[in-house]
């Protein structure tokens, strides 16, 4: 499960953000040195009368990182619309927050750490002793709630910031443009909500023994995104691509999907700013991959 992990700063669901904002407030880290920026890469795919800009985000950074340039900002100001993977305006968020405690909670009665064997238990106990929190604080949450906020917290402790993230920059330079989105909150936060329970347990238990692994990864993730180098930061990728079922659910057929929903788009007159997260455009069976599959021309802008 080591994939959903490493990806939760360039293509996992943007509904993770909303996981546990509470125990995020209350651990501010120091700050995560920020790479020296080239500029992160973006596409285009257009026809006769529509542009269609698609251009690869981080959902978390830390501070500092000189990515917004004169390139991206013509983009993002001749379209007409800026597209995320879900709402991000303040109602859906808070709404995001409601769902992701609704559907992240254990049933009455039920314990997270019953759940486990007395193996798992001890390495569940050493990671909430790495993040600082009692060992009964996520006793109410499913597991792949407790296993996203081991993957993010440590994140944000050591300096990442999500309102530091890309599509948090872009919206606030957009003023009252149209905003879309691709999909919805209770979509993302299905796609971990609907893994069987043994896959949950799985997924939480690699991303707690992993813990001390997942920022130096992402250190090289955001550094060869930076750099604008989409292969090396899909090549950084593949060395986590250790689930094909969860790379199918998180990035593929998602992919797939999106590509579907920019061949529809194509047949409407304007200019679009799609802005998802980075590993959704790079690497084998990205959008550009199923864009190409339709005979549809996508071109390197940046």
């Amino acid at each position: 499960m080591k994939l959903a992990s490493l990806l939760a700063l360039t293509a996992a669901p943007l509904a993770l953000f909303a996981a546990n904002p509470a125990l995020a407030q209350d651990h501010v880290g120091h700050a995560a040195t920020a790479p020296a920026a080239k500029g992160p890469a973006m596409w285009k795919v257009a026809d006769a009368d529509t542009t269609i800009y698609l251009f690869g985000t981080v959902h978390v950074l830390p501070q500092g990182i000189d990515w917004y340039d004169a390139t991206i900002a013509s983009a993002l100001e001749s379209s007409e619309i800026i597209v995320t993977e879900i709402p991000m305006d303040p109602s859906s968020e808070a709404a995001l927050q409601q769902l992701t405690a609704a559907k992240g909670k254990l049933p009455a009665g039920t314990t997270l750490r019953s759940l486990l064997t007395p193996e798992q238990t001890a390495t569940y106990n050493a990671a909430m002793g790495k993040i600082g929190i009692p060992v009964e604080a996520f006793d109410p949450l499913k597991p792949w709630l407790a296993g996203l906020t081991f993957s993010i917290l440590p994140l944000m402790q050591q300096g990442y910031d999500p309102n530091a993230g890309v599509e948090k920059v872009l919206l606030s330079k957009v003023g009252d443009k149209p905003k879309g989105a691709l999909e919805t909150a209770e979509f993302q936060l299905g796609i971990f909500d609907g893994m069987t329970q043994e896959s949950q347990i799985a997924f939480m238990m690699e991303a707690a023994a992993g813990m001390d692994e997942v920022k130096p990864m992402l250190d090289r993730m955001v550094a060869e995104w930076a750099e604008g180098d989409a292969d090396e930061l899909a090549a950084v990728m593949n060395e986590g691509m250790s689930d094909p079922a969860v790379a199918e659910a998180l990035l593929y057929s998602r992919n797939a999907n999106w590509a579907e929903w920019i061949d529809t788009r194509l047949d409407t007159p304007g200019t679009v700013f799609i802005a998802v997260g980075a590993g959704h455009l790079a690497g084998a069976k990205s959008v550009q991959d199923y864009l190409a599959q339709k005979g549809i021309t996508v071109t390197r802008v940046k």
